[in-house]
């Protein structure tokens, strides 16, 4: 009720408790596979833990998370429920050989996966529509704004295609996590030692054929206490939800009422105002990309992790990644409709271009006039001039068409802001190169 931002999205579903069983689950049962894969564990035994996991609603969400708190994990209590459920002869085989962290790492980057295939889609979709945006108003000139001041002209098509590049910069970096998300198995403490009196003749083997039960990237070492995994995945969702927050903070500017230069294309509305279209897309957005830095603080401090495993560092991990991952997923699903249905009005953008009389383009007259004037000439003039505008209410073309030493330059081409926006055009079009 708290967090409509994430609620109702694909990575919410995939992420929940049941969600978490599930993966907790497929962990379990990919262990007993890889262990009967390498001659460890008979075939039987994996079938049996495979049907005993077949159906999540056979285990207890609630009673597992109560009797966590006697270990201080939840899947403590699933193996003894699961060890129950697959019975006898098979049930020794159910997690022979891991420790707790193995499952709960393991069903940690399971989740993560799942959510990220769920993600992705939907930074697709946005990046389309801002191509889309990009190219339509390629040469629609629009107000440059810095340090919340007009600055210089350039085009809403630039602006686009830079909110685009931040999207696809997000996307690269998931790709890249996504790919690397590794299995964990390493027992007790990281040295694989009870697989070996469990029969095994060479353990190293058996992290690599367990990643490839479950799709997962094989790790080189056990990573109970080297959290490369969950950092990078946290840099990369925190990196999302900024990119997606810079959109959202450009679009909560510019439709404010007193500017009006884009409208989400479904605004919300108020409790007590009914005139009100809320960008609530853009507001949802802002908010999870505020909340997602400090997520991902909490994820990198658990880097600090003593001995062969940590107390208390991976038990810290759990809550705040499943909060990003659905933030950043939330984040991904507005922006793909926000993108989508965006407004764009020129015709108020370029109204807004003669908001300072024209001042807008005084750096090029600066340095188109320096040539007829003189350097000191043209920034002495441009100078009294600036402040003449506003004194008479005259735009700075008019004032310039009563300098003598300026009749029968072609003031209207050096003054038309839609005439100076550099290489806005051609940067948008480089930008749109990219795949």
């Amino acid at each position: 009720m708290l967090a409509p931002g994430w609620a109702g999205s694909p990575v919410a579903s995939a992420t929940g408790d049941r969600a978490y069983l599930r993966a907790l689950l497929d962990a379990e049962a990919a262990l007993t596979r890889a262990q009967a894969a390498l001659g460890l564990a008979p075939a039987e035994a994996a079938d049996a833990v495979g049907a005993a996991v077949a159906d999540p609603a056979v285990f207890d969400t609630r009673s597992l998370a109560e009797r966590a708190r006697g270990g201080g994990n939840p899947v403590i209590p699933l193996v003894a429920d699961l060890t129950k459920a697959v019975g006898e002869p098979y049930g020794p085989y159910v997690h022979r050989g891991a420790t707790s962290q193995d499952i709960m790492d393991t069903a940690s980057m399971l989740v993560a996966a799942r959510a990220l295939d769920l993600l992705l889609p939907d930074l697709a979709r946005t990046q389309r529509a801002l191509a889309r945006l990009a190219a339509e108003h390629r040469d629609t000139p629009m107000p440059g704004r810095t340090l919340t001041q007009h600055a210089v002209p350039t085009t809403f098509g630039l602006k686009a295609a830079g909110w685009r590049l931040l999207v696809l910069d997000a996307r690269d970096r998931i790709d890249a996590v996504r790919a690397a998300l590794p299995a964990q198995l390493g027992g007790a403490a990281g040295t694989l030692a009870a697989f070996g009196a469990y029969g095994a003749t060479d353990p190293v083997e058996l992290p690599a054929a367990y990643a490839r039960e479950l799709g997962l990237a094989a790790p080189l070492l056990p990573w109970h206490t080297l959290r490369t995994p969950v950092a990078d995945l946290a840099g990369a969702l925190a990196f999302a939800a900024g990119a997606l927050g810079k959109i959202a903070a450009d679009v909560l500017t510019l439709s404010r009422t007193e500017i009006g230069e884009v409208a989400e294309g479904g605004g919300g509305g108020s409790s007590a105002m009914p005139h009100k279209a809320n960008p609530v897309r853009s507001t949802l957005i802002a908010a999870a990309a505020r909340r997602a830095p400090l997520l991902a603080a909490t994820l990198y401090g658990s880097l600090i992790a003593e001995d062969e495993r940590p107390a208390g560092a991976w038990h810290a991990e759990w809550e705040p990644l499943r909060d990003l991952l659905r933030l950043t997923g939330g984040a991904a699903r507005d922006a793909a409709e926000l993108t989508e249905g965006l407004r764009v009005r020129p015709d108020v953008m370029r109204a807004h271009l003669g908001l300072t009389h024209g001042l807008i383009v005084s750096e090029r007259l600066s340095a188109e006039l320096a040539p007829v004037l003189g350097r000191a000439r043209a920034k002495e003039l441009l100078t009294e001039l600036a402040a003449r505008t506003y004194a008479e209410e005259r735009s700075l073309g008019e004032l310039l068409a009563d300098v003598p030493e300026l009749r029968g330059t072609d003031l209207a081409s050096l003054t038309d802001p839609a005439r100076c926006t550099g290489a806005a055009a051609a940067l948008t079009d480089r930008a749109l190169e990219r795949r």
